[in-house]
């Protein structure tokens, strides 16, 4: 019997990297219990601001299915790391929160494989590298139709110095907005 050798066409060894860099990441996940996309929903968690910590905007955020983000949520609160309740001014909308358990997780969590590939970069290295990432997603994201996110003081409706006594605000919703606020990143930014 004779075997004939089949070679696969050479791949970008960009996109190689790429994903195994993300494989190596992803698969960081899986400590304390936790599977990678309920790290990475504590994560989100943790810095979305206000507006942005709802099932909906976890599930715009991962990428995933409703169903797939639901499982997530109820894992994560049976846990004792995430709390649902309701908006006190729309009872249509749940928030999500981290809990103290939660916070404490994130806080006490291992070197991610990712703060351990990039810790040997240089400052400008790093920036470099982040400005290039940037891109890349948002590109791929408006590609998608999928929304980019980003920090609200960026936001092109972000207000800084409000007039009302807040330090900030936020024009597309009418709100105030803290200090706090503006660090956080916000589905409904837009950039400025």
């Amino acid at each position: 019997m004779v075997f004939t050798r089949y070679y696969l066409p050479m791949t970008d060894r960009l996109s190689d990297l790429l994903t195994r860099t993300a494989r190596l990441i992803a698969g960081d996940g899986h400590s304390a219990g936790l599977k990678p996309v309920q790290w990475q929903a504590l994560r989100y968690l943790a810095v979305a601001n206000r507006f942005s910590r709802t099932p909906g905007a976890l599930t715009t955020w991962l990428g995933q299915t409703k169903g797939t983000v639901s499982q997530t949520v109820a894992a994560l609160e049976r846990k004792g790391l995430v709390a649902r309740s309701e908006d006190s001014e729309d009872r249509r909308l749940v928030r999500l929160s981290l809990t103290p358990a939660g916070y404490g997780l994130l806080a006490e969590a291992p070197e991610a494989v990712s703060d351990a590939m990039t810790a040997g970069l240089a400052t400008p290295e790093r920036a470099a590298l982040e400005a290039l990432l940037a891109r890349m997603l948002t590109g791929h994201l408006a590609k998608r139709g999928y929304r980019p996110f980003g920090q609200c003081a960026d936001c092109r409706h972000f207000e800084r110095d409000a007039a009302d006594g807040a330090p900030h605000r936020c024009g597309l919703l009418a709100l105030p907005l803290s200090d706090a606020d503006a660090d956080a990143i916000c589905i409904e930014q837009e950039a400025a």
